[in-house]
């Protein structure tokens, strides 16, 4: 087994062997503390330029299988994780995670004292970061770490997104068309859209209003995804082009950060992000508390317990992050769009937020558009 070892920005090195391809990768480090799901997180578009740190010990147990991809293929820049599994023991596995990791030349480590990495990422926050198995000079992989791109600034949105346009059907009677601009979209979402009668077209981020409207979309949504939110300014030009013709309209994660700044929002970077499947979130419309999953790195900056007042009317901070009081929603008061911060669409859970997809529809039907059913009916 080859040997690697992890530098971070601040000359913080780690030792270990590799795992996955053997070779060299460089991007922002930062942890998840989810103890499931790691396909998911792994085929997420938004881990793009993300060297991954898994806060869990075992990884690998359950293997790798051919449903459970969020995207068509491992976005994540490297991986770290501490005890991989020898050989994967689940009825739907399909192979061995790190061979799939080498077999799409990602580059990670394992043997590293994950605790002690998170705990410094924590403390000193996100940084940049290099994983090599060929050169294993510390000093010298310092210095392309911190010649590396960092994540502020960084427009990535366009290097995940469709090429082209497709359509995911709804499952069973058709009810709402919904257009989605990808800015990093999970298959999840237009599975939980489905379910719910709703047939969405996906269309790449550098689409134009003229594009989504030719579908005659009765909702507009906007995907999570990688990257700064400040840099985003075609995506903030659209949304607020959605927002003057009422367009019901709903954003996710990055999505939020730009439907935030298309409301006159500041945004910022966090610390070191909020990732994994455990964060508390209140919702002040239902007054509840869910348990919910995040992968962000950035935050709309918007103040929280008043009406704000914007070009499109009054809006208002909906959901808050009970760690740490970051916005975690925002919601239309004068026109009909509201955000999430959060996932509500995550796999492999938790699904609390769930929820998030009726009231989407719900918006679209206060909007004034009779249902399929009821069109019928009157017919």
């Amino acid at each position: 087994m080859s040997k690697a070892i992890l530098v971070l920005e601040d000359g913080r090195t780690f030792y270990g062997d590799a795992y996955g391809a053997v070779g060299e990768t460089f991007g922002e480090a930062v942890f998840t503390t989810g103890m499931t799901g790691y396909q998911e997180t792994l085929t997420d578009p938004s881990y793009h330029r993300q060297v991954v740190v898994q806060t869990a010990p075992m990884i690998g147990n359950t293997g790798v299988n051919d449903e459970d991809d969020e995207s068509d293929k491992i976005w994540v820049a490297g991986y770290v994780v501490r005890d991989p599994a020898r050989r994967p023991s689940n009825w739907r596995s399909t192979g061995d995670l790190g061979e799939r990791l080498g077999a799409e030349g990602v580059v990670g480590i394992s043997g590293v004292d994950t605790r002690a990495l998170t705990r410094h990422l924590r403390s000193r926050g996100a940084m940049r970061v290099g994983v090599s198995s060929v050169d294993l000079d510390p000093t010298s992989l310092l210095e392309k770490v911190r010649n590396s791109p960092q994540m502020l600034g960084a427009d990535l949105s366009a290097e995940v997104s469709t090429p082209d346009k497709y359509t995911v059907s709804a499952a069973g009677e058709h009810r709402y068309t919904v257009a989605a601009l990808d800015l990093g979209i999970k298959r999840n979402v237009a599975r939980r859209l489905a379910v719910r009668g709703v047939t969405t077209h996906i269309f790449p981020a550098s689409s134009s209003i003229e594009d989504l409207l030719a579908v005659g979309p009765d909702a507009v949504f906007f995907s999570p995804g990688p990257g700064d939110p400040a840099t985003a300014d075609g995506p903030v030009a659209l949304a607020r082009e959605v927002m003057r013709i009422r367009k019901p309209l709903f954003g996710i994660c990055f999505g939020s950060q730009i439907l935030g700044r298309a409301l006159g929002f500041g945004t910022y970077k966090l610390g070191y992000g909020h990732r994994g499947i455990n964060q508390p979130v209140f919702d002040r419309t239902t007054g509840k508390v869910e348990v919910t999953s995040h992968n962000h790195g950035f935050a709309v900056d918007a103040p929280l317990n008043t009406v704000i007042d914007t070009e499109f009317g009054g809006v208002e901070v909906s959901h808050v992050c009970l760690n740490d009081n970051v916005v975690e929603g925002l919601r239309g008061l004068d026109v009909p769009a509201f955000t999430v911060q959060y996932h509500p669409e995550a796999a492999a859970g938790p699904h609390d937020a769930d929820y998030l997809f009726d009231r989407f529809v719900e918006l679209v039907e206060r909007s004034g558009k009779p249902s399929v059913e009821l069109v019928e009916k009157k017919g």
